[in-house]
């Protein structure tokens, strides 16, 4: 579950992580208000404003923008709130902005320069590792430092078992070419960092930029986090924190009904029985010269209710020309998947107007079989793995 930059930076605050400050505003009018008690509460003369999206590269696609009074706080803010942005991580429609963040500025001038770097915390499925991913070239994508420069990119794993030692901290504040205060406050900062990533349960936090302020602090500007959707329910304070408009409407509604469901860019839907057997089906549409139009795991239950769900959940995609049901009956029984297939067919009548092939394997897989041969309906039967795949080129021609 992504979260937008202004939730990401209410985590990190709550484990001591010092944050760029800032309030949410859905209007222009709100913008000011919020511009004035920033600068009631930290001093601050100018200020940024940011569009919350769950995309990056928000100043690319001109989502970030600074103002330097409130009448430019209540213009920038207006432009930007309601507008399709259009970034680099988005589709070419773009996402509508729904509100703002009025953020105080933190480039002030002081002793020193300001630096920005690079970090992130994940997990390395490779290594069953905690680590952390950190570079000297903060505020640019990180796919460009790491195809550029990936010399300037540095990881640290970590056990979980053991949890992230002091002198890991130090080492990372070292190759950031830190030193004194600066040096002291990024240890503070990853150690808060890292049990901020391991407390809310999440699957990822991406600040960039960091920021070493002119007078040696250091802070997090930016915040992508995502928040593993399987914790959710001992976290139930940040599930409270999704927001649905940033998400596929069609993901959404399979959600509520059960059903894993991800949207792809394809013309054959797919309802499978298994996330292994769906990467295998979906293996198997490509090589049959078509795509994948979706990931469906209908699990282990496929009666006529809820393979009319699927039918349904899958006719949404105006993409979709042809649809591949392929079950493997050993929870279910295959027989029982072919009546709920007929059953969920006749219901919706003329609502499904692509072919169907229907594979079916395992118990009862011959009885199925002539369950569907013999409905009448305008659904292709096949036995075998390859077969089904010829019946999908075919129809697709």
């Amino acid at each position: 579950m992504n979260l937008h930059e202004y939730q990401g930076k209410e985590i990190l605050a709550s484990f001591g992580v010092r944050i760029q400050r800032g309030i949410v505003a859905h209007n222009a009018k709100e913008a000011v208000d919020a511009a004035k008690q920033l600068t009631a509460e930290t001093g601050t003369g100018w200020h940024v404003i940011k569009a919350q999206v769950h995309a990056g590269g928000r100043g690319k696609g001109g989502g970030v923008k600074l103002a330097k009074n409130l009448k430019e706080v209540e213009e920038l803010a207006g432009q930007i709130i309601g507008m399709n942005l259009i970034t680099p991580q988005t589709s070419a429609e773009g996402k509508k902005v729904h509100q703002v963040l009025i953020a105080e500025d933190v480039y002030y001038p002081g002793d020193s320069e300001t630096s920005e770097f690079y970090m992130s915390v994940l997990l390395n499925r490779g290594t069953g590792k905690n680590m952390i991913m950190y570079s000297t070239e903060g505020g640019m994508d990180i796919e460009e430092v790491a195809e550029k420069t990936p010399h300037l990119i540095y990881t640290e794993e970590i056990d979980p078992a053991v949890g992230l030692l002091p002198f890991q901290g130090r080492k990372i504040a070292f190759n950031l070419g830190l030193s004194g205060m600066a040096f002291k406050e990024m240890t503070k900062f990853v150690g808060s960092l890292y049990k901020a990533y391991v407390e809310s349960d999440s699957s990822m936090f991406e600040i960039n930029p960091v920021l070493k302020t002119s007078d040696d602090k250091i802070m997090a500007v930016d915040a992508k986090v995502s928040i593993d959707d399987n914790a959710l329910y001992r976290r139930k304070q940040y599930a409270e924190m999704r927001d649905l408009r940033e998400e596929n409407p069609i993901e959404v509604e399979a959600g509520s009904l059960g059903l894993n469901y991800v949207d792809l860019d394809g013309n054959v839907g797919c309802m499978v029985n298994g996330a292994g057997l769906a990467m295998a089906t979906m293996d198997l549409i490509k090589m049959a010269g078509g795509e994948p139009a979706n990931f469906l795991d209908v699990g282990g239950t496929a009666d006529a209710k809820r393979v009319e769900e699927a039918f349904r959940i899958i006719l949404k995609d105006d993409g979709v020309k042809a649809i591949l049901v392929n079950i493997f009956g050993g929870i279910v029984r295959c027989d029982r998947v072919a009546n709920g297939i007929v059953e969920a067919y006749k219901n919706m009548g003329d609502t499904i107007n692509v072919p169907i092939i229907v594979r079916l394997q395992g118990t009862n897989a011959e009885i199925a079989k002539e369950i569907i041969d013999n409905s009448g309906l305008a659904v292709h039967s096949a036995v075998q793995f390859q077969e089904a795949a010829d019946k999908v080129k075919e129809v697709l021609s």
